[in-house]
């Protein structure tokens, strides 16, 4: 590991970001190597992810979770170009008290600070039912230009309230995108899955291989929500450790290009196969979240001792 920390760190991107999961026996050492080869100041966060959900009775205490150390190579881009994550929760603050047909909708502020504002975002805006006229409050001003405003009433996208008289403000459909929040640093097992469940989606799909390779395998929802936060489509994502392929099944169904490398000839097999199926269509993991019907291709090489299998 410690040989490998600087080889990963010379090819990530400047926006990029390094990924590792420990468990809570070496995470303090891991932890020190890191900032010796990464720098202290590229740390970004510790998250705490529950691999498990059963209790371990036989220990002094029931390990029920691992770690994710993340570092940046540049934290402060990091942070502006990262993405948030789906608020499932949140969308029961959408309503449609105007039963409007494009369903259910949340308003905002229609109005900005007034310190960079041009001279065509202050006017009077006219409610469409009662006449009423509004004017931005003080230091503020209306977000869009008066024309833009007028198109947006006409096509039903500001509301000024159930009687017609209320402060105009923009409708947000929940149809048009999920609610997104900043990712926290906490991942419950009903949200990213447990070892456990990742072990039984690969035993599903290869019930002959019941040996070490799925002893520790990760689910593909916490790969969904790593590779969601920290990459975009048609990005690269590297896994140095191919281990059962879970990184490379999700980056093919999630639209990334993956690099995976790997020495055991037996690891190499098993994320061959899974690749197979899912170019195939597997409709395993997070297919149905990110309606997958399968599709693409890879590549394989050998580099030495390594088996590297790449995406194309």
């Amino acid at each position: 590991m410690a040989s490998l920390l600087p080889r990963v760190w010379d090819v990530v991107a400047d926006e990029g970001s390094v990924w590792i999961s420990i468990d809570d026996e070496e995470m303090a050492y891991l932890k020190v190597l890191c900032d010796v080869h990464f720098g202290r100041s590229s740390y970004v966060a510790t998250i705490v992810w529950q691999h498990r959900t059963t209790r371990e009775n036989r220990a002094a205490f029931s390990h029920n979770h691992e770690y994710l150390l993340v570092y940046a190579k540049n934290p402060d881009l990091f942070k502006r170009t990262r993405n948030k994550i789906a608020a499932p929760d949140l969308a029961d603050r959408y309503k449609n008290p105007d039963d409007d047909p494009r369903g259910p909708w949340q308003s905002i502020t229609a109005t900005a600070q007034a310190g960079h504002a041009v001279p065509t975002q202050f006017y009077p805006v006219i409610s469409p039912t009662t006449g009423k006229r509004n004017m931005p409050p003080k230091g503020r001003c209306w977000v869009y230009a008066e024309d833009r405003m007028n198109e947006e009433i006409a096509a039903g996208n500001i509301w000024f309230g159930s009687d017609g008289n209320g402060v105009p403000r923009i409708k947000r459909f929940l149809r048009d995108k999920m609610p997104e929040v900043v990712p926290n640093t906490l991942w419950t097992a009903d949200e990213v899955g447990t070892t456990m469940s990742a072990k039984k989606q690969l035993l599903k799909m290869f019930p002959d291989d019941k040996d070490e390779v799925f002893e520790t395998p990760k689910p593909e929802g916490l790969l969904a929500r790593i590779i969601g936060i920290s990459t975009n489509p048609g990005d690269i994502v590297l896994d140095p450790f191919l281990g059962s392929g879970t990184t490379a099944a999700v980056a093919q169904k999630m639209g990334r290009r993956y690099l995976g490398i790997d020495r055991s000839e037996k690891s190499f097999e098993v994320a061959r196969s899974r690749l197979d199926a899912v170019i195939a269509g597997d409709q395993s993991g997070i297919s149905a979240d990110v309606c997958w019907k399968g599709g693409g291709f890879y590549q394989t090489a050998t580099l030495v001792d390594d088996q590297v299998l790449l995406s194309a």
